[in-house]
C-alpha cells in the first residue's frame, strides 16, 4: 500500500541517513587495526544519535490522525538505544575492580636474636 505524498517527506531525512550510514557498518568490518576500527564505531554511535533526534522530530511532526498502519517511532528508538550501548559497552569494557588489599603492618624492624636464641619466623 502506497503512502501519500504529503506523509512520507518527513521520512526523507531519516532514510538518507540510514543510506548514509551502511557504508560505515561495512568499513568497519574490514578494518584491521583497532584504532580504527574504534575511531569508525565512535562515529557510528554520532551518526546513530543523529538518526535517534530526526526519528524524535519525526514523531513529533507526524500526523496525529492514526492510519491503518503508522510508524513506531517508540519502538524504533528503543531500537536505537539497544545498539549505541552494545557499541558504547564494546568501546568500553569493564575494567577489573580493585581488590581490598591487605593491611600493612608497617613495622619492618626486627631485633636480632641474641646468641643462642633462634630468630623468630
Amino acid at each position: 500500500m502506497a503512502l501519500p505524498i504529503d506523509s512520507c517527506t518527513h521520512w526523507t531525512g531519516l532514510w538518507v541517513a540510514i543510506l548514509l550510514i551502511a557504508p560505515s557498518t561495512y568499513q568497519s568490518a574490514a578494518a584491521a587495526d583497532d584504532g580504527i576500527e574504534r575511531e569508525q564505531l565512535a562515529a557510528l554511535v554520532r551518526q546513530i544519535d543523529l538518526i535517534d533526534r530526526l526519528a524524535e522530530h519525526a514523531a513529533h511532526t507526524a500526523p496525529q490522525e492514526r492510519a491503518r498502519y503508522h510508524f513506531d517511532h517508540a519502538r524504533l528508538r528503543e531500537d536505537l538505544q539497544r545498539v549505541r550501548a552494545g557499541i558504547q559497552d564494546y568501546l568500553t569494557p569493564p575494567r577489573a575492580q580493585p581488590r581490598d588489599p591487605v593491611e600493612l603492618s608497617g613495622d619492618y624492624r626486627q631485633s636480632s636474636p641474641r646468641s643462642g636464641q633462634e630468630a623468630p619466623r
